[in-house]
């Protein structure tokens, strides 16, 4: 088990390096300076150049890179170019709320996803077309709009949950459980679909395998049939749709985070990349990187566990 870890998280090197490198070309390539930014409409064209070679930003892309990666291999990410804190004091009391939001998504994709996918496989009908529309409307609706949505409806019109804000778990639970329900809901809504209707097909299609029908010959309670054999069976496939999907959460994280003004690794990342502050931007990728490599991880290990046979190999 341990190797099939270091292996895996040997494999996902690359992909830090990938993504952390594509941020920094790309942020070099925005119209947005640093440099101007830090100086102000005030500064002279002297003070600009010299603020820039200061900061390094007059050297090659790869050059800047390249320092950067090295000081993080070490274990510093640098310090803010606008506020100078340092980066992990800024990323780490956000990481929870980001963490939150992904937690709460998946839980409502698994439990949610599953239960309306098997009862769909069972009984179809009007569930069926309902998991197929609402597939269909997630495609057309992103997150932060179905944020606004929930927003108008459940904040505005109802009154049940707070429009924005977030309220700490040690000052009050509830208050708490009650800042995420949108931001959760906004970001779940098309996973869920996406997971209930992959799961009605898995199911679909081992109910009709011939294990199936010798098991219900011998007498198995179909309450087992369903939950501990089709639902094994069938649920490899999902796994794979989880996974996928819980990356995309990632970047709904983001949107969601500025809409309901939620102090998280998006909303950070976003007010670093309009500031063009580096540091913090890249910071927050190697965050989110770290986040994806931690699902596709899970999505093994739970090969491994669903399937002996993919343990074994």
């Amino acid at each position: 088990m341990l190797a099939t870890i270091g292996y895996r998280l040997l494999l996902s090197m690359p992909l830090l390096l990938v993504v952390t490198l594509v941020t920094f070309v790309l942020n070099s390539l925005a119209p947005s300076d640093l440099a101007r930014t830090i100086l102000g409409a005030d500064g002279t064209q002297e003070q600009y150049i010299a603020l820039r070679r200061e900061l390094g930003l007059d050297q090659p892309v790869l050059v800047q890179y390249g320092a950067w990666l090295w000081k993080a291999i070490a274990g510093d990410l640098g310090a803010s170019y606008l506020t100078k804190e340092r980066v992990f004091d800024m990323l780490n009391p956000r990481l929870g709320v980001t963490l939150s939001i992904m937690v709460g998504v998946m839980l409502v994709c698994v439990t949610i996803g599953l239960l309306l996918g098997v009862i769909s496989a069972l009984r179809g009908g009007w569930i069926g077309r309902a998991i197929d529309v609402l597939s269909l409307v997630g495609l057309m609706m992103p997150s932060f709009f179905v944020a606004l949505l929930f927003i108008i409806v459940f904040a505005v019109w109802l009154r049940w949950l707070p429009a924005t804000g977030y309220v700490m778990l040690s000052q009050s639970p509830s208050g708490w459980a009650q800042s995420l329900v949108l931001p959760i809901l906004s970001v779940a809504f098309l996973p869920v679909a996406n997971i209930a209707k992959q799961t009605r097909e898995g199911m679909n299609d081992v109910l009709r395998r011939d294990f199936i029908r010798a098991l219900r010959a011998s007498g198995v309670r179909e309450r087992s049939i369903i939950w501990k054999h089709a639902l094994r069976n069938a649920a490899l496939p999902v796994v794979t749709v989880l996974g996928l999907v819980m990356i995309g959460a990632i970047s709904g994280t983001v949107f969601v985070e500025r809409v309901f003004v939620l102090p998280g690794l998006g909303s950070l990342a976003v007010d670093a990349a309009q500031q063009s502050d580096i540091a913090v931007l890249q910071g927050a990728t190697l965050y989110f990187g770290i986040l994806a490599v931690a699902i596709n991880l899970m999505v093994d290990l739970s090969y491994g566990w669903l399937n002996p046979r993919v343990r074994v190999s």
